[in-house]
C-alpha cells in the first residue's frame, strides 16, 4: 500500500508538471546542453555550432504535412543555448550576473521541412556592438543539404560589455568588429527606423 501511495503521488506530480509547464522544452534544453558538455569540446567564438533534430508529429502544422512556423522558433532556442554554452558566452554572462535577451528575429522560410525529415540547426555569431550580439542560424535538411530557413537574431545584453567578452573569448583586441553583411545592415537599419517611428507615437 505504501508503494502504491508513492507511485500515485509521483504520477500526480508528473501530471501537474505537464499541465503547468512545457516539460519537453526544459528537458530538451537540459539534454542539449548536457550532451554538448559531455561529448563536445569547447569552441571558439567564431566557430559555427550545430544541433540536430527531426520533424515529428508534434511539429506538424494543421495540414499534417510539414513543420509549423512556431516550431522553428522553438528549435532556435535550443541551438542558441547550445552555442552560448559551447563558446563560453554563457559562462561570461554568469560571471557578472548579466542577461542576454532576444529582442528581434528575422526569419525567411525557403522550403518546408516535411514529416520525418532530419535536419540540423547551425548557429554563428555575425557581428556585435557595445551591448548587442547579432546571430545567424540556418535550418538545413540532411538528405539534400538544402537551407530550408535562415534566421537573424538580435540579442541585447544587460550588465555586459560585449567587446570585452569577445576579446577574451576570441583572438582579436577589444576594438575589433567583424564586417556587417549588407543584408544584415539593412535589417538593423529597418529596426532603427521602426524604433524611431514608435518613439514618435509614444
Amino acid at each position: 500500500m505504501e508503494a502504491l501511495t508513492i507511485y500515485a503521488i509521483f504520477v500526480t506530480i508528473v501530471i501537474l508538471l505537464y499541465l503547468c509547464f512545457d516539460v519537453h522544452y526544459f528537458l530538451r534544453i537540459l539534454t542539449t546542453i548536457g550532451y554538448g558538455r559531455i561529448f563536445e569540446k569547447r569552441m571558439k567564438i567564431d566557430t559555427q555550432t550545430e544541433i540536430y533534430g527531426i520533424c515529428t508529429t508534434q511539429d506538424l502544422d494543421i495540414f499534417f504535412k510539414h513543420m509549423n512556423n512556431a516550431r522553428y522558433l522553438r528549435e532556435l532556442d535550443f541551438a542558441r543555448f547550445h552555442f552560448y554554452d559551447r563558446t563560453g558566452i554563457y559562462e561570461e554572462i554568469k560571471k557578472v550576473n548579466g542577461h542576454a535577451l532576444q529582442t528581434a528575429t528575422n526569419i525567411r522560410y525557403r522550403r518546408t521541412i516535411p514529416l520525418g525529415d532530419r535536419y540540423k540547426v547551425t548557429t554563428k555569431l555575425i557581428t556585435w556592438d557595445e551591448k548587442t550580439l547579432y546571430i545567424e542560424q540556418q535550418f538545413i535538411t540532411l538528405s539534400d543539404n538544402f537551407i530550408r530557413a535562415i534566421v537573424w537574431s538580435k540579442q541585447n545584453t544587460i550588465g555586459l560589455n560585449v567587446p570585452e567578452i569577445m576579446a577574451r573569448l576570441g583572438s582579436h583586441d577589444v576594438s575589433y568588429r567583424p564586417p556587417t553583411p549588407p543584408e544584415l545592415a539593412d535589417w538593423i537599419s529597418s529596426m532603427e527606423k521602426s524604433s524611431a517611428s514608435l518613439r514618435k507615437k509614444d
